[in-house]
């Protein structure tokens, strides 16, 4: 049962990479279009996954403001306090 452990690890991160290509938004992918990432993550199996996850995946906002750029507070926003 130990012998397939590496197997079953590389197809579990094969599965992780190919569903996060997918869900990925297409101008936010780095270094190649979605369907080569694709066909590197199928066709070498251990280095595809690894070359995606350091290479291509998208970088994090770090605000976690779901991608736009709005103020975080309303005092921040211009437009707020014009109104008030």
């Amino acid at each position: 049962m130990l012998r397939y452990l590496p197997l079953f690890i590389a197809l579990a991160l094969m599965v992780y990479c190919v569903i996060d290509v997918a869900q990925s938004e297409a101008d936010r992918i780095r270094n190649a279009p979605r369907w080569l990432w694709l066909t590197v993550i199928v066709v070498v199996p251990i280095i595809g996954p690894i070359c995606w996850l350091l290479l291509g995946r998208p970088k994090a906002d770090g605000g976690g403001g779901g991608g736009y750029d709005r103020p975080r507070y309303p005092d921040d926003d211009p437009d707020f306090l014009r109104r008030l």
